[in-house]
């Protein structure tokens, strides 16, 4: 009996992101494969793998994206997932830069589901064997998880990007909340310069009462970093604060740019210099709508991983290094 024959990579691109889709498959030197994914007209969603994937490593791009279609995408994702599984796929990874309900990871009140764990059981119900994400909004969702979950981080992009445009000496890192504290810590030693943390006071969810400054921020650069920009009150709001107390100005660097509702209007209305994020979102109309928007590619990352998987090689190389 022959021992198992190498297989292929089958990059399936589902229809919320096919832009970074297509710049994976380039730098894979590989072509997308047929799918069709469609809605019918009383909106329900069919999908069709137009190519045999039988005993091959398949690999789904689809991320969490949408003003008023995540779940469209979501459900496209789990059919597509479905639809390898049937067809007798060898591996299916599911490949979602921006997890969808990676917010709702905790019971914070009475009668709350915990939306980010029935996401993961629907992911393994429809068949998924590993998931590559980035910057989950809550690290213990890999728990939620009884398949491995790579979860790359855009550290190693985002210090690139603050070397090669920013002297040290007159930026400091700053965090915009409590809870990203230990992203901001980790930059700031990497950098070797300091940071300040702003400490936000809520009333309710997406309302903020009151913002205090911790850390000295007079005459310096401030780099905002946050892993998820929505509405950008908080960047709006928190980039007066530092602002009013002596910083020379303001830039955010963001991993998922959301930006849902008027957010692009806040941030032309705002002080905010400029915001820097990745396209794990696709974000290129609202590039047009704000000269402030730069755009940090990430698919030479998610790439570089996929090729790494599927040869069995190590990943966590690319927690530290951003691949060409």
């Amino acid at each position: 009996m022959h021992g198992r024959q190498p297989n292929a990579i089958k990059l399936i691109a589902g229809n919320s992101h096919i832009e970074l889709c297509e710049k994976i498959a380039s730098k894979l030197g590989i072509k997308i494969a047929k799918i069709g994914a469609f809605q019918y007209t009383n909106t329900e969603t069919a999908v069709a793998v137009g190519e045999s994937v039988r005993d091959e490593d398949v690999y789904i791009i689809q991320t969490g994206c949408g003003e008023d279609n995540i779940n469209d995408f979501l459900m496209e994702l789990l059919f597509i997932i479905n639809a390898c599984r049937i067809a007798s796929a060898r591996r299916i990874t599911a490949v979602i830069p921006n997890f969808p309900y990676a917010r709702q990871d905790k019971k914070d009140k009475s009668r709350a589901p915990i939306t980010a764990k029935l996401i993961a059981n629907l992911l393994q119900v429809a068949g998924c064997n590993h998931i590559i994400t980035m910057d989950l909004h809550a690290s213990q969702i890999q728990g939620f998880f009884r398949v491995p979950v790579d979860n790359l981080y855009a550290e190693p992009s985002v210090l690139r990007y603050i070397r090669e445009h920013y002297n040290k000496e007159e930026i400091i890192m700053v965090s915009p909340d409590a809870g990203g504290a230990k992203r901001v810590a980790s930059l700031a030693d990497k950098l070797d310069i300091q940071f300040a943390l702003i400490h936000k006071e809520r009333q309710k969810a997406n309302e903020i009462s009151r913002m205090v400054l911790v850390g000295d921020v007079d005459n310096k650069i401030c780099i905002l970093v946050d892993d998820m920009a929505d509405t950008c009150g908080t960047l709006c709001k928190a980039a007066d604060v530092l602002l009013d107390n002596g910083a020379k100005k303001v830039v955010c660097i963001i991993t998922h740019a959301i930006l849902s509702g008027n957010a692009i209007e806040k941030i032309n209305n705002s002080r905010i210099d400029k915001i820097i994020c990745t396209n794990s979102l696709p974000i290129q109309e609202k590039l047009k709508l704000c000269d402030r928007l730069e755009m940090i590619d990430i698919a030479p990352t998610l790439a570089e991983a996929i090729r790494r998987l599927h040869n069995g090689e190590s990943v966590s190389y690319l927690f530290n290094n951003v691949p060409e």
